[in-house]
């Protein structure tokens, strides 16, 4: 789906959806109420939000992936939005494909072992059992079924908290006080330009990270670009790529996890060829793509800058040492 815009401003559509937005959010403190979380046995550390959408959560959760990873055997938990199987499973990324498992859990498998389970406590004690140290769920702060050892909520800066309105009226998954109020850390992405961070509670560990492309060897010689996204909101790449400081020819943006048929692809590649344009897109929406178009399609991932790097690895080995502080 795209994010609609009364997600970001108030209207009158939005104030219709209130109603629905407060028994959305009462049905959720319920479930947390009368659900138990199972221990799995070993640290879970997830990387959860409270804004639908777009947050950055899988980069943030593949960053500490890799940081991890030095030091443990990690494993990687997600639901597998979009991928056909319920699991337990675990990801194949020779034999699996995003229609299997979603995109995300394409990509978190490039780092470490990933399972994809509907039932997170299902999955978890199967990543456990598989000889996992530490779980890293990617998602899952509103999911009640598995204790978690450390949460950390990641925000968009630039977008902020959007309308401030609860599903489906706004963004926002539950309040902002009750989602602090399980929060181990947080991390707020790119420039905060809604002052996020005065909202932070003071005892909450504050995070603040930048973004950069990490440019190809096709997109440091191209001359214009024709770009396209089906992320959550495609206007963060946009932005991106205007930082490239190359003529950006046009941007078509698509609904979140699009599945894309080979007419769209073969009429934008079309488009580029005339225009003289690289075509170009994101990591994750470059795990949907038809197979005989990605040799005409090039890749841009993005890199995560940590302002307070040690800060994060120092508290990710405190909590980690002393797992039931």
């Amino acid at each position: 789906m795209r994010t609609p815009n009364y997600w970001q401003n108030k209207n009158l559509v939005s104030r219709l959806l209130m109603p629905l937005g407060w028994i959305y959010y009462q049905l959720s403190l319920w479930r947390h109420k009368i659900t138990r979380g199972v221990d799995i046995g070993v640290p879970v550390i997830c990387v959860g939000n409270i804004v639908a959408g777009g947050a950055g959560k899988t980069p943030t959760a593949m960053y500490l992936g890799k940081l991890l990873s030095k030091r443990f055997k990690i494993a990687f938990l997600t639901r597998g939005y979009g991928g056909a199987f319920s699991g337990p499973i675990k990801v194949d990324p020779h034999k699996h494909t995003f229609q299997d498992v979603g995109d995300e859990a394409l990509l978190l498998s490039k780092i470490a072992p990933t399972w994809v389970s509907k039932n997170r406590s299902d999955g978890g004690l199967a990543a456990k059992m598989d000889g996992a140290q530490i779980i890293l769920m990617d998602d899952g702060f509103q999911n009640p079924t598995i204790s978690k050892t450390f949460s950390l909520l990641v925000f968009d800066g630039p977008y902020g908290l959007g309308n401030n309105q609860l599903i489906p009226s706004g963004p926002l998954r539950e309040t902002l006080d009750c989602g602090m109020s399980r929060a181990d850390a947080v991390v707020i992405i790119g420039e905060d330009l809604h002052d996020l961070q005065s909202k932070i509670p003071e005892n909450i560990p504050l995070f603040s990270v930048t973004t950069s492309p990490i440019i190809s060897k096709k997109l440091k010689t191209a001359k214009s670009i024709i770009g396209f996204a089906g992320i959550g909101r495609p206007r963060k790449f946009l932005e991106t790529l205007k930082t490239l400081n190359v003529d950006i020819q046009d941007f078509v943006p698509f609904p979140d996890h699009h599945r894309f048929r080979n007419s769209e692809i073969e009429e934008l590649i079309s488009k580029a060829s005339k225009a003289g344009a690289q075509l170009v897109t994101t990591t994750k929406d470059f795990v949907r793509l038809p197979p005989n178009t990605i040799n005409s399609i090039t890749a841009m991932d993005i890199e995560l800058n940590w302002v307070n790097q040690n800060q994060i690895k120092a508290l990710l080995e405190q909590v980690l040492d002393n797992p039931n502080a």
